[in-house]
């Protein structure tokens, strides 16, 4: 088996552990221009049913990359610890690419929110990362928040993206249902039959 890691991190990035001693992050060694790749995740793929049953740290590092695929590291690198943030630098370009959605400068946390590819309760945690819109609790429904399916419009996973699409969807139908409705029932009565 490789020694190698499974992840790739751009070389203007280091993983270092946290000042704050709460873990490891990733941090700019150079600028980072806003859609420049900054990593990219790697692994094997597992399956809901296996998944869950696999060691916390295995889970915790992991990224949902369809609705019950997770990609877990093997074996864990440096850029496998890419952490989360409600105010985040970085967004996903497809299933595992990791971009900048803005410049980054040097020293800077590199983040992304997990929203962007989470949608099962497998990795919920209180969020401590201190942005003026933190939610302070992070779950597996957050993409659903239509505050966050517009700041963060293409940078959400693919099998995100096609939720966010379909609840869209059934959001203009139920709209053109009622509307349908209301016209119905607004609409003037025909006296024809009695004139």
């Amino acid at each position: 088996m490789s020694k190698q890691p499974s992840s790739y991190l751009s070389s203007k990035l280091e993983g270092r552990p946290k000042a704050d001693g709460n873990g490891n992050g990733i941090y700019s060694l150079k600028p980072i221009n806003k859609g420049e790749l900054v990593a990219v995740f790697g692994g094997v793929i597992y399956e809901w049913d296996a998944f869950i049953h696999l060691p916390e740290i295995e889970r915790s590092l992991c990224i949902q990359v369809e609705d019950r695929h997770f990609l877990v590291p093997r074996p864990i690198g440096e850029g496998d610890y890419v952490n989360h943030s409600c105010n985040p630098n970085a967004g996903l370009s497809g299933q595992i690419g990791l971009v900048a959605m803005r410049d980054i400068k040097v020293g800077e946390e590199v983040c992304f929110d997990y929203a962007m590819c989470d949608t099962m309760p497998y990795d919920e945690f209180n969020c401590g990362c201190g942005s003026p819109n933190c939610r302070g609790q992070v779950g597996g429904s957050d993409w659903q928040k239509p505050e966050l399916q517009k700041r963060y419009a293409g940078f959400f996973a693919p099998h995100v993206q096609r939720k966010i699409d379909a609840q869209r969807t059934e959001k203009r139908a139920f709209v053109r249902a009622m509307r349908t409705k209301t016209q119905k029932y607004n609409s003037p009565i025909s006296t024809s039959v009695y004139e």
